[in-house]
């Protein structure tokens, strides 16, 4: 089950050309719902005049400086997501960031590569295909139920829904039911199509939402981290106060009392 293709099983009711239209629409969704985002938020504008502002007012950066930043950015920003001060919040991010690349990218693979059950199609795929999808949602469920802040400070019930959940519930949904269709397609189940066609109703709200929910954030978050790692090297930290002493450090000014 966990090292067969389940699309190119899927090749017998569905021809593979219709499955690689879709992911071509939905591909094309994200390009298009991220730069309606970009332009009716004016995010490019927004980062693109913070730093030249940054530039203009700060000390200057020299270009080995720069680099160093942006490497930091992709490797600590980006690839481990270092903005997340709670390490629950953290883990639960990275693994579904990760899962959802691995799932999407081994869904192409076996669709546009592998896309019926004449070519054999390797079981690394397959076996990266679940184990993407498995991590969207250890990482979704557990920060669904356990780590929202309106969850875990405000005491709020986890199945109270609103619009901005609406990127992490098609997420999801779209990892659950890919798990429940392949399950069931494995065992002869005769509802592995419902599951199926549940998969692809989250999947295209999911893709076809960018505009409306946090989908566009993974885009410009790169950039925004950045900039704040510029500004903080320049010496302007985005018209910020400079940084306190930390917490640990009052304890150190021991009190001497007067003498009368």
């Amino acid at each position: 089950m966990f090292t067969t293709n389940p699309f190119a099983e899927l090749s017998a009711f569905i021809s593979p050309s219709v499955m690689q239209t879709y992911v071509v629409v939905m591909i094309i969704l994200v390009a298009a719902g991220t730069v309606y985002d970009v332009l009716h938020k004016k995010s490019a504008r927004y980062f693109r005049e913070n730093m030249r502002k940054s530039k203009a007012e700060g000390t200057k950066v020299g270009g080995g400086e720069m680099v160093s930043m942006a490497i930091k950015t992709a490797l600590v920003d980006v690839a481990a997501s270092g903005e997340f001060c709670n390490q629950k919040r953290r883990i639960a991010h990275l693994l579904g960031m990760y899962g959802f690349i691995i799932f999407a990218l081994s869904t192409a693979v076996m669709v546009f590569r592998y896309p019926t059950a004449d070519v054999v199609t390797p079981a690394i795929w397959p076996l990266l295909w679940w184990l993407g999808a498995a991590l969207v949602c250890i990482g979704g469920y557990w920060f669904w139920f356990f780590i929202r802040a309106d969850v875990s400070a405000e005491g709020n019930s986890p199945f109270r829904v609103m619009r901005a959940d609406l990127f992490i519930l098609s997420l999801l949904g779209c990892a659950t039911f890919a798990l429940i269709w392949a399950y069931l397609q494995a065992s002869g189940n005769s509802w592995a199509m419902i599951a199926f066609w549940l998969h692809v109703i989250f999947t295209t709200v999911l893709f076809g939402s960018v505009p409306w929910s946090k989908f566009a954030h993974m885009f410009f978050k790169p950039a925004a981290a950045f900039e704040k790692r510029l500004s903080a090297a320049n010496g302007t930290r985005s018209n910020l106060p400079p940084p306190v002493d930390k917490p640990e450090d009052f304890g150190k000014v021991s009190y001497q009392p007067r003498n009368y």
